[in-house]
């Protein structure tokens, strides 16, 4: 369940408050249940997949991929798992700790685990977004964000790409309100 947490300590988990706060960024927050199914819960209990469980677990969540190509003109999509056993993890995952923004949507679906999602509001505001299994996100090209785990040590999720070149970031140099921040999970 999505979590918003400001600057100032304050939190809210009302999901159509958000999902408002949000939109105001040109951002969409959709509830997609995780897959239940045992194979599937199997695969996303693992720490790490191999490339054929990447793809079986995909198949699981078509009908998602199938909504997007056709809705939003997404064309590829793939499987992301981060755990605490990937080498250089916190070298990897600093790559998008800072506020950047990108040339094409970032498309979430977060199928176990969590993360966090930091943006910044037009009149320069911040707040972080937790989110967590059963979460689709997107956030829109050109949209200062960040993106960290704080402590969480585990997710999967799948990407939806129109073109995957738009996923390089590009960042912003403006500071973060959260630098020394730590949320809560």
């Amino acid at each position: 369940m999505a979590r918003m947490i400001f600057p100032d300590g304050k939190e809210n988990t009302d999901f159509d408050f958000i999902a408002a706060r949000l939109a105001r960024l040109g951002i969409s927050l959709k509830r997609w249940p995780a897959p239940g199914n045992p194979r599937a819960r199997e695969l996303l209990d693992k720490q790490s997949l191999t490339d054929t469980e990447k793809e079986e677990l995909l198949k699981f969540v078509d009908n998602r991929f199938e909504e997007l190509k056709r809705d939003k003109g997404y064309q590829t999509r793939d499987m992301v798992v981060i755990h605490e056993g990937i080498p250089n993890l916190a070298d990897l995952l600093g790559k998008f700790d800072k506020i950047h923004t990108h040339s094409d949507d970032e498309v979430r679906y977060i199928l176990a685990g969590s993360g966090y999602f930091g943006f910044v509001e037009p009149e320069g505001g911040q707040f972080l977004l937790e989110v967590t299994a059963g979460d689709y996100i997107n956030v829109p090209a050109n949209a200062e964000h960040w993106f960290e785990m704080k402590g969480c040590t585990r997710c999967k999720a799948v990407r939806y790409f129109i073109d995957t070149s738009g996923w390089t970031p590009h960042y912003t140099g403006r500071p973060r309100a959260f630098a020394d921040a730590t949320a809560t999970a």
